[in-house]
């Protein structure tokens, strides 16, 4: 044995040239817990699955939020190019109705009150949102 190669239970760096074992991050001594590997391949699965399920519900909601999303655009696209004569009010129901010649008109007059070709009732939200009443 050489001089300067030291015992296998004593830790020197030989790079500093310096006794570290109390810098370690792990047990030097060998009474030190020994090292094992833990098996992460379940812990991963159990999770990758997790997150699939979360991502799969995630998508749906985003789904189907674009698609009310869609349907309410493309009301409001129908309502807003009916024929009017006035300025709806915000806060206000008033109703669709098909004429004769196929055109369709926004109307206050009530279904009730009239024998039109009724399609439906809008109501004008605070963001000039029209929304079906049923």
């Amino acid at each position: 044995m050489t001089s300067s190669k030291k015992p296998d239970a004593i830790v020197f760096n030989v790079e500093t040239q310096t006794y570290d074992a109390s810098l370690k991050a792990y047990g030097t001594n060998v009474g030190a817990p020994a090292i094992t590997t833990v098996d992460t391949v379940s812990w991963k699965n159990r999770n990758i699955q997790r997150v699939n399920n979360h991502m799969a519900a995630r998508y749906n909601e985003l789904k189907s939020s674009y698609e009310k999303m869609m349907k309410e655009f493309e009301m409001n696209k129908f309502v807003y190019s009916a024929k009017f004569n006035f300025e709806p009010l915000v806060g206000e129901t008033y109703h669709l109705y098909r004429s004769n010649s196929e055109d369709y008109y926004l109307s206050i007059i009530d279904p009730d009150e009239c024998n039109f070709d009724f399609v439906g009732s809008f109501y004008l939200d605070a963001d000039f949102i029209w929304r079906a009443r049923h």
